[in-house]
């Protein structure tokens, strides 16, 4: 396994998508100082990336400022044959850009082309979408005047995106920002900044103004405060933990920035005794183990009726332990290694307490053979709602099961967390459908389906599961305000 990561960089088709430097104003820049990028299943060093400085910071911001006073003027028509011809260079190196997320990611290498296509499609979303920010005429209270309101873009933002996502989640809010005539600087974590790099590769060959998308690589927390402080950055996207998301927006309040925060999940997937249980048990397997469970949409507290509890658990355990654990590069691997060494740490933590406080074991559990990052798909029945493992997101390939009887019961406990991202529901009574669509707390709800996300929906969360919308209409009124116009004296 060791150096297959490095091997396949080396045979990409396009060899200079496979870039070191960071991105400020149309040019690549190296610096002396740099971070390493590692791939998390053999700890081998891929590439040392340009580490930059808040010097660096304050010229893109400087930089972005000038391109977004000519960028907004394009006509929308032109900004989005701009984005769609990014998007059909994301597609034509696709295979290139999946092998340098699953190098430095992890994810399964059909993982990694699924995300690139989920990407694209964001890209040519808002291409059209930027052509329909309507404003509105509102009929006067004032005599002899016209009141109207227009949508104007905000001017620049930043976009801080997470590990787990590295193509998606940019493409996604550099797709609306631009689209509605901003400018976009980001700065992409720590651990995969070689497929941001990549993109702003081909946002350059699409003909996107160097200083409208920069991508700025370096130690996190500096690059991200000095962002938040410049007053010139007019709002920020984040999409990561609430924990973070919870200082960086209270940060951002110093300068009162436009936030929109993606944080964390814990969502419920609730199973009904009324179910097919094929089907059941096959969306929940997708829903826990995609990504290899780093997702915030990952099923993390599994609810199964009494009636079908036991049944569903042995067939669950079963689907679990013919999943294949591996390098995501490999041939038949289903679950890659965890990106972070914390991420594998706190699997681990979760089920030992779980186990130490009565839960029990269906699948998996040991020790991967593998080592390092590696976490064995483990499935713990008879969770409790006190265990750590239904306190916390896991963020990993450890599925906690727990029995419920009633619908009230259920409801109440899957509305018990400070998250509120999305919830999964199972089950062919649509009067109950209703119900739980209604009492869930949750900004997502999907029924008898794992998949419900796409460029089209409104994604984002309740409570403190993030502020704002990512995608459809609602993605493009995160750049854009409204301001409101009285034209009087018309009689004069």
């Amino acid at each position: 396994m060791q150096g297959i990561a490095l091997s396949a960089l080396e045979k990409l088709r396009r060899p200079e998508l496979f870039e070191r430097r960071a991105y400020l104003n149309g040019s690549w820049i190296e610096r002396s100082e740099t971070l390493p990028v590692i791939d998390p299943a053999t700890g081998e060093r891929l590439a040392d990336v340009a580490a930059c400085t808040v010097d660096d910071v304050d010229a893109c911001v400087r930089a972005a400022r000038e391109a977004f006073l000519e960028w907004r003027h394009v006509l929308p028509a032109r900004r989005g044959a701009i984005l769609r011809a990014w998007a059909a260079g994301m597609r034509a190196s696709a295979e290139d850009l999946a092998v340098i997320m699953t190098a430095e990611q992890g994810k399964p290498l059909a993982e990694a082309k699924g995300e690139i296509a989920y990407a694209a499609n964001f890209l040519d979303w808002f291409a059209a979408e930027g052509e329909r920010a309507y404003g509105e005429t509102i009929p006067s209270h004032i005599s002899a005047s016209r009141l109207s309101v227009q949508m104007q873009p905000v001017g620049v933002t930043a976009a801080i995106t997470p590990w787990n996502f590295p193509s998606a989640m940019i493409a996604r809010k550099a797709g609306a920002a631009l689209a509605a005539g901003c400018a976009m600087i980001v700065k992409p974590a720590p651990e995969t900044p070689l497929s941001a790099l990549a993109l702003a590769r081909l946002a350059l060959e699409a003909g996107v103004p160097g200083g409208v998308f920069q991508v700025v690589t370096g130690e996190p927390v500096t690059l991200a405060r000095r962002l938040l402080d410049l007053p010139e950055v007019r709002a920020f996207s984040f999409t990561g933990s609430t924990e973070v998301g919870r200082a960086l927006l209270e940060r951002s309040a110093r300068t009162v920035k436009k936030a929109s925060l993606e944080l964390g999940g814990h969502a419920p997937f609730v199973v009904f005794d009324d179910v097919q249980l094929d089907a059941a048990v096959a969306g929940c397997m997708d829903a826990k183990f995609a990504t290899s469970g780093q997702d915030c949409l990952a099923a993390n507290r599994i609810y199964v009726q009494r009636g079908v509890y036991e049944r569903f658990v042995d067939a669950f355990a079963l689907a679990t332990r013919h999943l294949q654990v591996g390098h995501g590069l490999e041939s038949g691997t289903d679950i890659g290694p965890m990106t972070r060494p914390s991420v594998a740490e706190k699997c681990r933590l979760q089920v030992a307490q779980a186990l130490a406080a009565g839960a029990r074991l269906a699948a998996g559990g040991q020790d991967s053979p593998l080592g390092g990052n590696f976490v064995v798909p483990t499935v713990l029945a008879d969770v409790t709602d006190d265990m750590l493992i239904a306190r916390e997101e896991t963020f990993g390939p450890v599925a906690a099961i727990l029995p419920f009887d009633g619908e009230d019961e259920v409801i109440e406990r899957a509305n018990d967390t400070e998250m509120g991202l999305a919830a999964y529901v199972y089950t062919r009574d649509l009067a109950r459908t209703m119900r739980l669509s209604d009492r869930l707390e949750y900004g997502m709800i999907a029924v008898n389906t794992p998949r419900f996300t796409g460029a089209p929906i409104p994604f984002g969360g309740w409570k403190q599961s993030g502020l704002g919308r990512e995608g459809s209409r609602h993605g493009l009124n995160e750049y854009l305000e409204p301001k409101y116009i009285c034209l009087g004296n018309l009689a004069a």
